[in-house]
């Protein structure tokens, strides 16, 4: 269990350890006050990397790990670490990888008491292969989620989490794993109409179902360059020609990284860039989850959009460098 947490600051972003960490606290606070719903892909991450450029057919050694992840999971572990108290909305299975899961993400101080854990779904998994090329492929294991459906909302929608069945009015982080009949409910429901919405694409390949919040009045966009391209059905040589195009596709406010260049997050038209710090890149996998995550939590604690901006790029350079725990 990591004993760490970031420290956010407008230049930099270090470590120190507090002296109230969210792993002591009361448990009964972790457990029913959530700051922040996480919902969507809690899973299994099985990650192989290698220090070797690598190609299709490569046989390389490296090192294989098995860790909590999945979109809404590394949110919610970032947000611990920031001091935030996140709980998941999401299908565990209950098989032995799931009971594990969920005692490993209870461990790190994440509200697991609104899970669904059905009978007859197995827990789903991830699996990537890294070099030192970057990611050479993955393959995402979401059925279960996707098969559970607006089952994983159970705690929003019967007034478990102390809401009634009235919208739930504080953050909430939305991973783009879920299905597109999912996503539009979402959009449309008036179970989330006065929640500051964070949605987050699981890839490149899922974010064309994120359309279904053009036009939503309080939706926030993390997508990187090639996601906000598919989103508009074109190409974009920089963050902000990407940001601006979003914007005026109808989304409230985007924000849009490039790897190592400019990023840009454009609110109604406005634009704020920031650059971010040059790395070593050692790990890829969770990258994204991890700027939002930091973008959240700056903004909860009072950060201008530029320094909001700043702060979660210098956390995600952080951990592609592989200097922070997964």
């Amino acid at each position: 269990m990591p004993k760490f947490m970031f420290k956010l600051s407008c230049k930099t972003l270090t470590l120190f350890t507090p002296l109230t960490s969210p792993r002591h606290r009361d448990i009964y606070d972790i457990m029913k006050h959530p700051d922040i719903l996480c919902i969507g892909s809690v899973l299994w991450d099985i990650i192989g990397r290698s220090p070797s450029h690598m190609r299709t057919g490569s046989d390389v050694p490296g090192r294989v790990t098995r860790q909590p992840g999945g979109v809404a999971m590394n949110i919610a572990m970032t947000l611990v670490n920031f001091g935030l108290t996140p709980a998941v909305l999401s299908a565990v299975g209950r098989d032995v990888e799931g009971d594990e899961l969920v005692q490993a993400a209870a461990g790190l101080g994440i509200n697991t008491n609104y899970l669904y854990r059905p009978d007859n779904l197995p827990t789903d998994a991830y699996m990537a292969i890294e070099g030192a090329n970057g990611l050479i492929a993955a393959i995402a294991d979401a059925h279960s989620l996707e098969q559970a459906g607006t089952k994983i909302l159970g705690a929003l929608s019967d007034g478990t989490l102390g809401c009634n069945s009235a919208p739930w009015p504080g953050l909430i982080a939305l991973d783009g794993n879920l299905t597109l009949n999912l996503l539009n409910n979402i959009a449309k429901a008036h179970l989330f109409a006065a929640c500051d919405l964070r949605v987050a694409p699981a890839s490149p390949g899922k974010v064309d179902r994120l359309t279904v919040f053009f036009d939503h009045p309080s939706a926030t966009l993390y997508v990187n360059l090639e996601e906000a391209g598919i989103l508009c059905q074109t190409t974009f040589e920089g963050a902000v020609d990407g940001a601006a195009a979003l914007s005026k596709q109808g989304i409230h406010r985007v924000l849009v990284t490039d790897g190592g260049n400019l990023a840009a997050e454009c609110s109604d038209g406005d634009i704020c860039i920031a650059h971010p710090p040059e790395v070593r890149v050692a790990r890829i996998t969770g990258a994204g989850d991890t700027f939002m995550a930091a973008h959240i939590a700056s903004e909860v604690q009072g950060m201008t959009r530029k320094a909001a901006l700043i702060c979660a790029l210098n956390a995600a350079a952080t951990y592609v460098s592989g200097e922070t725990p997964s």
